[in-house]
């Protein structure tokens, strides 16, 4: 009957690191590209096309000329908004696509007192409906009201952007229950960045992975070809760029570290890989910043590795007890402050209540991580006088 491409969770802008940053545009170039050669009938994303609701011009302008290449070719896209370039205001960088005509948002609802009624975007013979995510899991409320506007005879896609309970696992996380939806013959989701399948619920995994565990455990992106008329109607592409060498070493020494790390990059296979570092244990010796980072991607640099990402959370130094006795519990962190200066003289003393103050500021909606990020350490420098 039809045969069509489900994408989601492409986070166009999502990562910070250039070189990721580009095999996340590459993924998606290669979708768009196995889209054409697969001759698809049209295209959905199921959300989150951009990391954010404002995303930087270069993004946008890449975005543009890949879904040019699906115009050209005569290929509809429908689209929604996910949770990261849905905005409250309303306004999305999704409605100057569709006013290029690149895409279609699909969502279109009339709310009632009880209900919300979803209207369909009819295609040759194919009725979308689409709502969209929401920050902190807001749509989910929503989605136990809907209801579909019927299109008779037609096959019925329900696309949404959000957490099924058939999905979540042992998360401890509001979810849609998949019995409290309306009747569809596919449903097309989005938000979890997982290949999953239940019944005619999908979730089609990232067009890249997004963050260090996602890589980990990934290893690359994947969605979906959906062929109704085959026997076998999904069909995974997997988008496979570069090969993920994972290098975990346990460390309790740091000063000892980075020749441990070295010796151990030496014995792998890591030219044109990612190389994710995850270090782990206790520090008995030595800190941190002893182990040597630049030494270690220096390294890397000579066996032509693509790239490396390093996690040390898992790494920790021995806790250092402080006998502190709090008189005043209601201004407890005034007291604790003025007893540690007392113990450790210090000119940069005088700082810390203010760098508390500035720790403390919180992300602003629809603020992209980089730039709260970026705000904190102009903040942080400003009172150190960098």
């Amino acid at each position: 009957m039809t045969k069509f491409a489900h994408i989601s969770d492409v986070h166009l802008g999502g990562w910070k690191q250039q070189p990721l940053q580009d095999l996340n545009l590459k993924s998606f170039k290669k979708a768009i590209e196995t889209c054409i050669s697969e001759k698809v009938e049209f295209v959905l994303i199921a959300g989150d096309l951009f990391d954010s609701a404002y995303p930087p011009i270069e993004i946008l302008k890449e975005a543009f000329a890949e879904f040019k290449k699906l115009k050209d070719s005569n290929i509809p896209c429908f689209i929604i908004a996910g949770s990261h370039d849905y905005s409250v205001s309303g306004k999305t960088f999704l409605d100057v696509l569709e006013k290029a005509g690149f895409c279609k948002n699909v969502e279109n609802w009339e709310q009632t007192e009880e209900n919300i009624i979803l209207n369909p975007t009819l295609y040759k013979g194919v009725a979308i409906y689409g709502y969209p995510g929401k920050k902190s899991g807001l749509e989910i409320n929503d989605l136990r009201k809907i209801k579909l506007n019927d299109a008779p005879g037609m096959f019925k896609i329900f696309m949404f952007h959000t957490t099924l309970d058939k999905a979540k696992g042992n998360l401890p996380i509001d979810a849609i229950e998949a019995d409290k939806l309306p009747k569809a013959d596919y449903y097309a989701l989005g938000h979890l960045h997982i290949d999953f399948q239940y019944e005619n619920f999908v979730y089609p995994g990232p067009i890249f992975p997004n963050n260090f565990q996602e890589l980990e455990d990934l290893r690359f992106g994947t969605f979906y070809i959906v062929d109704t008329e085959s026997q076998t109607p999904l069909k995974k592409i997997e988008l496979k760029l570069k090969d993920v060498e994972v290098i975990t070493i346990e460390i309790t020494n740091a000063i000892t570290a980075t020749e441990k790390i070295i010796g151990e990059i030496k014995k792998r296979d890591v030219e044109d890989k990612i190389v994710l570092l995850r270090l782990k244990g206790e520090l008995e010796n030595g800190k941190h910043s002893d182990i040597k980072f630049i030494q270690i991607e220096e390294i890397l640099k000579q066996k032509k590795a693509y790239f490396m990402l390093k996690n040390t959370h898992d790494l920790k130094t021995k806790e250092v007890e402080l006998e502190i006795e709090v008189k005043d519990t209601e201004n407890i962190e005034s007291e604790v402050i003025e007893n540690y200066s007392n113990e450790n003289p210090s000119n940069f003393n005088e700082l810390i209540p203010q760098l508390m103050n500035v720790l403390s500021l919180e992300k602003q909606e629809d603020e992209k991580a980089v730039i709260f990020e970026n705000r904190l350490l102009d903040a942080t420098k400003k009172i150190l006088g960098f």
